[in-house]
């Protein structure tokens, strides 16, 4: 089958990528440049970015299926509408090029952050309404992103598919996005020793071969219109930290960081983000959700794509393996 896929040199982008080559596919992936790891027999590089209509429209003739991951991720960006370029406007131009190409089926990858935090603790699942507001451009830019994505399915019957991965882990490439794998590496080497908080905020982590397979079985089996978060074992910061500790051998002492100051230090590397124009390592918009619980259920994509969650002590055991190798 040809499969056209957006964001393939993506944390996520690549692992679907070695997955849908193994699958016997033939794939069109869109990059800003050709990268020799893509060099494959059956892998055609289409060279352009989401603004580019004509390249987009060229790459997905005759395919039969899209997967949509390219994003606008980072925790800053120089010009705050490029949020809005990339994760909206982007996103409208690959929907255009899929109902122009007559493509049979998409998978639109958003995140799990546009669901907002658990109220009460409860585990979030894809109908909770959302009553807390947008923490930042990039959740508010996806949220927008899905409705374009319900639209195109309604008003021109595009079958699209949206998936909601939480806070992606395990091995792969170190990018941004593998931000919990890059904190792993972090505390084996002894530069990170630090707890948010009061280290009892909830959290949601699923392992990166979840994801993979969540977004294929997506393809396979999820019904058109709808949205499948793909989530992973619910765990506070303490459970986290000391899980890492135990599954690693790695014995070191843990700090809790108190909110107020991650907000500070937060603050203080925007100022050097606007003044130097360099980009920050977080900023206060993220920090805040540090202040909420984000546990997630995953129960609607277990019984209808048959996904499958992998223990959070199991991941992290592949995580360190992978780690420890390099």
């Amino acid at each position: 089958m040809n499969v056209f896929v957006t964001g393939a040199s993506g944390y996520i982008g690549r692992e679907l990528v070695k997955r849908l080559l193994a699958e016997g596919h033939h794939l069109r992936v869109l990059l800003r440049s050709n990268i020799s790891e893509f060099n494959h027999d059956r892998v055609s590089v289409i060279v352009g970015d989401l603004s580019n209509r004509e390249a987009l429209a060229r790459g997905m003739q005759s395919c039969e299926q899209v997967y949509h991951l390219a994003a606008y991720a980072r925790v800053w960006a120089t010009d705050p509408l490029h949020y809005h370029r990339v994760n909206v406007e982007g996103t409208r131009n690959v929907l255009e090029a899929a109902r122009q190409n007559d493509v049979q089926k998409m998978v639109f990858t958003s995140t799990a952050g546009v669901f907002g935090p658990s109220e009460n603790d409860t585990p979030v699942c894809e109908d909770t309404p959302r009553k807390q507001p947008f923490f930042n451009a990039y959740e508010f830019t996806k949220w927008k992103a899905e409705e374009l994505c319900r639209e195109f399915a309604e008003m021109h019957g595009l079958p699209i598919v949206i998936v909601n991965p939480s806070r992606v882990y395990g091995p792969g490439a170190d990018t941004e996005s593998n931000a919990v794998s890059r904190l792993v590496r972090l505390y084996l080497k002894g530069r990170w020793r630090f707890i948010p908080g009061d280290g009892k905020g909830i959290g949601n982590y699923v392992f990166i071969d979840d994801v993979v397979d969540g977004h294929i079985a997506a393809m396979r089996n999820g019904q058109a219109g709808r949205r499948y978060i793909l989530g992973g074992e619910n765990a506070c910061y303490d459970e986290f930290f000391h899980l890492l500790r135990d599954v690693s051998g790695v014995e070191r002492k843990f700090f809790y960081l108190p909110l107020p100051l991650m907000l500070a230090y937060a603050q203080t590397e925007l100022w050097k983000a606007r003044l130097l124009n360099i980009r920050p390592m977080i900023t206060p918009e993220w920090v805040r959700k540090y202040l909420f619980h984000w546990p997630l259920s995953s129960e609607k994509a277990v019984a209808e794509l048959a996904y499958r969650i992998t223990p959070l002590r199991v991941g992290l055991g592949k995580t360190i393996l992978q780690l420890e190798a390099r």
